[in-house]
């Protein structure tokens, strides 16, 4: 590493960043509060520093030239985990213990943040990070400390801790049952059924446990998010096969009834991931305290 290249200042790069981002400088200004030159005149000095053009003047407007779409790949992730580390130099202040976490959007809302409680209980300086995210990413390079995975046990620059198989079952609201004079499984499909669009297969693989139904498996509504789709269930508009940990409080309340289970096959699970090398003993904790969650879950 050069360390006699000047860095810009942030106010350069900010100014560089939203235009990239709005491929305008008019918006770039409105984003941050100053005026169309001033952005100008600061992505312009970026581009004497760098010594190439980033943007491609076209009319009144610009577009990102190669260097320039290079160049922004890269700062949008240097800016943003500057970010994540002067958030959490200010969530730890003088004495504070920070922890972040990465979670699958659904998951964090519907299960783990209603228990968050009982673990900052247990470490009383020590704040939290939470972060969604659905796929894996660099663990370290994006300073998370410990995420939840779903699906195998393949996370490139990650260790992974088994958490517990996934529990899947068919749902309906009560009213949509009655409607369609649901008695047992292959009654089912008298009902319109609601799809997962990243696991739309989960149809199929339940209807071929009832080889006397022919319907269309495929049929119906989907949606990108199993939160939408619990929505959908709990309003009648359909059908849905969704984890078991994800309606806990619907199934106990009878908005959501039970009518099958259903074996996935796809070997999928979730871990607990966490970069290489030593833990820190806050990512120890929690880990161990979400198995044990787990655990009291499945004993029930």
């Amino acid at each position: 590493m050069n360390r006699d290249i000047p860095i810009p200042s942030i106010s350069v790069l900010r100014c560089f960043e939203a235009a990239a981002k709005h491929q305008s400088f008019t918006a770039a200004a409105e984003e941050l509060g100053l005026t169309q030159s001033g952005v100008s005149r600061q992505v312009k000095e970026l581009e004497d520093q760098i010594g190439a053009a980033l943007f491609r003047r076209e009319g009144r407007g610009i577009r990102l030239t190669r260097a320039g779409r290079s160049f922004a790949d890269a700062i949008f992730s240097d800016l943003a985990r500057l970010r994540r580390t002067v958030s959490q130099a200010v969530a730890a202040g003088e004495s504070q213990e920070v922890l972040s976490i990465a979670v699958l959007p659904t998951f964090a809302e519907r299960w783990l943040v209603p228990r968050l409680g009982d673990f900052k209980a247990r470490r009383a300086n020590l704040d939290l990070m939470v972060y969604s995210r659905s796929d894996p990413f660099d663990l370290a390079d994006q300073g998370i400390e410990v995420a939840i995975h779903f699906g195998t046990n393949d996370w490139p620059g990650a260790k992974l801790t088994p958490l517990c198989p996934e529990d899947l079952v068919v749902v309906a609201s009560p009213a949509l049952i009655e409607a369609n004079a649901v008695k047992d499984a292959p009654d089912i499909f008298n009902m319109p059924l609601l799809h997962l669009t990243s696991r739309p297969h989960l149809w199929r693989v339940f209807q071929k446990t009832l080889p006397e139904v022919t319907a269309h498996a495929q049929q119906g509504s989907y949606f990108d998010q199993f939160s939408l789709i619990i929505s959908a269930a709990v309003s009648g508009q359909g059908a849905a096969i969704l984890p078991t940990y994800l309606i806990e409080p619907e199934l106990a309340s009878g908005t959501l009834i039970q009518l099958a289970s259903v074996v996935d096959g796809s070997g999928h699970n979730y871990y607990v991931a966490t970069p290489p090398g030593r833990r820190s003993a806050a990512a120890v904790e929690f880990t161990t305290w979400i198995q044990r969650q787990v655990s009291r879950r499945v004993a029930r």
